[in-house]
């Protein structure tokens, strides 16, 4: 073991980043759910060994691949009821299209060539057989999906002619004539049609609510995840906190430094200074008018913190413009020897730099 126990804390650490890592995954994988919003369902477990987190990964993926598999399944078997649907009520199509009056109905109607000048003005939506029939036949996604469409586009082509002509030209009649025995052969097939379409509700509903306990189950993990990361955020912080109460304390010398250098600070620089500071201390009001900062009551990881945060503010500031108050800092200086600072936000909003006065002395001295 190293001098300060560094072999041990790493060993803590590497195990904290494993555990880190296999939650890494699994949020990918709530990541991926809500994205393609796929049929997962996760039956999410915390903690265990490496080894049979990857057991329970490889189930799941095995478990959600089958569940897309079943709803492709069925999706395909809904798909194949309705092409035979479809191809029964060709038979009627066929039986309506061989009537004496079908005819004119046939393909669609000739407007330039009959002189029918108002006819796009009367109707909207031409149809006709032939038009129908081609996209019964269609094999990509110009066809039908439901026998309903079929129906709809064939009671159009007679409500058209009938709406065109009045009641007592002949293709007004001929259209009503085929409308009704079309109505009538429809409602001996309807009874079909509606036993799928509650098989379709039946499945659609099946379907939600799969979807909702997956979403449910998901929620609940990514719950269960965000507990754990902040767990192993504060292990974390809890180690580093030791490791440097253990090994690098700050000295006298180098707080009373960091205290003038954060005098230096510029105004927003100052105030991301003082985040850091509450980060570890949630009673620290950054945004107070007055803020009093005692660098010896904080921990050493704060300290360090700042330190780090302070010098590369300063390197940065030192690059954009030249130093100023040189001779200020030497009062600075006078006024931390006794590790407090006092900023005060007003005169922080009224100059550049962050001016700091001395608090009460302080009789207590560091251990060293």
């Amino acid at each position: 073991m190293g001098e300060c126990g560094v072999d041990e804390y790493q060993h803590r650490v590497d195990e904290v980043v494993s555990q880190v890592n296999r939650i890494e995954q699994r949020v990918l994988e709530i990541d991926q759910f809500y994205i393609n919003n796929s049929k997962q369902l996760a039956n999410a477990s915390r903690g265990g060994s490496a080894s049979k987190e990857k057991d329970k990964d490889k189930e799941r993926h095995v478990t959600n691949a089958k569940k897309q598999n079943d709803a492709a399944s069925r999706e395909a078997a809904s798909t194949k009821r309705m092409q035979e649907l479809i191809r029964q009520f060709g038979t009627i199509l066929s039986q309506i299209s061989k009537h004496k009056f079908a005819w004119p109905f046939m393909e669609p109607v000739d407007v330039k060539g009959l002189g029918l000048h108002d006819y796009y003005e009367i109707i909207e939506k031409p149809m006709d057989f032939g038009t129908i029939k081609k996209r019964m036949e269609a094999k990509d996604d110009s066809g039908y999906k439901h026998v309903r469409e079929i129906y709809n586009d064939v009671r159009l082509v007679f409500q058209n002619a009938m709406k065109y002509n009045d009641e007592k030209n002949k293709f007004h009649v001929m259209a009503k004539t085929l409308l009704e025995k079309f109505e009538d052969k429809w409602r001996q097939f309807l009874p079909r049609v509606i036993e799928e379409d509650r098989r379709r509700e039946e499945e659609a509903e099946l379907q939600l609510n799969v979807q909702v306990a997956q979403e449910s189950a998901y929620a609940k993990l990514a719950r269960e995840l965000s507990n754990e990361l902040f767990e192993a955020d504060m292990h974390l912080e809890e180690l580093r906190e030791t490791l440097v109460q253990r090994c690098r304390k700050m000295s006298t010398g180098e707080k009373r430094q960091l205290g003038t250098a954060l005098t230096r600070l510029s105004t927003d620089d100052l105030s991301r200074a003082l985040e850091i500071v509450a980060h570890s201390n949630p009673g620290f009001i950054v945004n107070a008018e007055e803020v009093d900062l005692d660098i010896d009551a904080l921990t050493e990881s704060t300290l360090w913190r700042l330190k780090f945060f302070v010098k590369d503010a300063l390197q940065a500031q030192n690059k954009t413009a030249p130093s100023v108050g040189a001779n200020n800092n030497n009062g600075n200086n006078n006024n931390n020897n006794n590790g407090n600072i006092n900023i005060n936000s007003k005169r922080k909003r009224e100059i550049s730099d962050v001016l700091a006065k001395t608090a009460k002395k302080k009789t207590k001295k560091l251990a060293a």
